[in-house]
């Protein structure tokens, strides 16, 4: 087996349906997501992107189709897949140290040993010196590290992040997209990426995935091959990305 095999994830929708408060909101979804790959989902809102990574992460049944882990159907949730969210999810009177050993815990980590790889994690995404720090002292930016952190600290096999730099401003928006991608690197994991941003996706994704508002299947699938070249010119693929967005508004086609 591979490194990256058994480090990350193999995940898959098969002819998934999601409801959501009953109404259909995916349908007849496949999509096959790469061992150690960036996979994001785009769309405009009310396409299901959350409600997929919610799937994904076992808080939400699919009303028919499997979704499968590894080949083995998802249950329910997983410590190895983790959830990075957009809101703040740290818990407010712990600090940054506290939050960060919670996932060692969780995962079984000896309290000897937390203290320590929890100061690593916090060194590893740029907050050293910060580890007796509450949530509440902390920017928007910097509380995102600390989930960063917090989520790979208890080394999923899948991470799984719902829009998480949707509400930091540009400078720290661009700042928190290299630190995923570095940190990524260094610890192998599957990583699937919500976000509307359609230049996001395009700088992380190793595949996009771009779903429709009409509950119908994937309008594109489309590979972006690494290592990154800054001075590429991406039009083409963007301008693919925004087609397809368009393609969201046709009509349904009528059920028969």
């Amino acid at each position: 087996m591979s490194e990256i095999a058994s480090t990350a994830m193999d995940l898959q929708l098969d002819r998934v349906e999601l409801r959501y408060s009953g109404t259909p909101v995916i349908s007849g979804l496949n999509l096959d997501i790469r061992p150690g790959e960036i996979l994001v989902l785009t769309g405009p809102s009310g396409c299901g992107k959350s409600t997929v990574l919610r799937a994904l992460a076992g808080l939400l049944p699919a009303r028919s189709g499997r979704v499968l882990a590894d080949g083995e159907p998802v249950t329910g949730p997983s410590r190895d897949r983790a959830m990075v969210f957009q809101d703040n999810a740290l818990l407010p009177w712990r600090t940054v140290r506290s939050n960060v050993e919670l996932a060692l815990r969780l995962r079984g980590e000896p309290r000897a040993g937390r203290r320590e790889r929890a100061e690593r994690w916090i060194d590893e995404v740029g907050l050293t010196g910060f580890g007796g720090y509450l949530p509440k002292d902390l920017s928007g930016g910097m509380r995102q590290r600390v989930q960063l952190a917090r989520g790979l600290a208890g080394a999923p096999r899948a991470v799984l992040m719902d829009e998480p730099f949707g509400a930091l401003d540009a400078p720290t928006r661009a700042t928190m997209q290299r630190l995923l991608v570095d940190t990524w690197r260094a610890h192998p994991t599957t990583v699937v990426f919500v976000t509307h941003d359609v230049d996001e996706a395009l700088l992380l994704g190793d595949r996009i995935a771009v779903l429709d508002r009409a509950a119908r299947p994937l309008l594109a699938l489309l590979d972006i091959p690494r290592p990154r070249d800054p001075d590429v010119d991406r039009t083409a693929l963007r301008t693919e990305i925004l087609a397809a967005l368009d393609r969201s508004d046709d009509p349904a086609p009528a059920h028969s």
